[in-house]
């Protein structure tokens, strides 16, 4: 399966949400250390997950001018695997194995998506 210089836009948005979503963990766990939204460090981290967001957001809106939503939006499921991926490793989060099947199913759906 060879992606369109658009779907790799996509796909690097889904990368930039992925990392929003992980900025937003560590905003959090920030947040729950210093007990303020607007300690320095809680602060900063909460504008650049909105930074992230922000640039991800145009990017996003990009890609939708270049492609049908149907086309791209399916990347956006992959999201449900690098957002754990993260989690996993950053925040030593642990899955069940019906977690880890339901992402095997995921990856099976975008490569089907990919051949229609």
């Amino acid at each position: 399966m060879i992606l369109s210089p658009t779907q790799w836009a996509a796909v690097i948005c889904v990368v930039g949400m992925s990392l929003g979503q992980v900025l937003f963990k560590v905003s959090a766990n920030s947040l729950n250390a210093s007990g303020s939204i607007f300690a320095p460090r809680t602060f900063i981290i909460l504008a650049a997950t909105f930074g992230v967001y922000a640039l991800v957001s145009v990017g996003w809106v990009w890609v939708l001018r270049k492609a049908h939503l149907g086309e791209v939006f399916p990347f956006y499921s992959l999201a449900y695997i690098l957002v754990p991926l993260a989690s996993y490793y950053l925040f030593d989060e642990r899955f069940s194995n019906g977690y880890l099947l339901g992402v095997v199913l995921i990856i099976a759906g975008l490569l089907l998506c990919g051949r229609g």
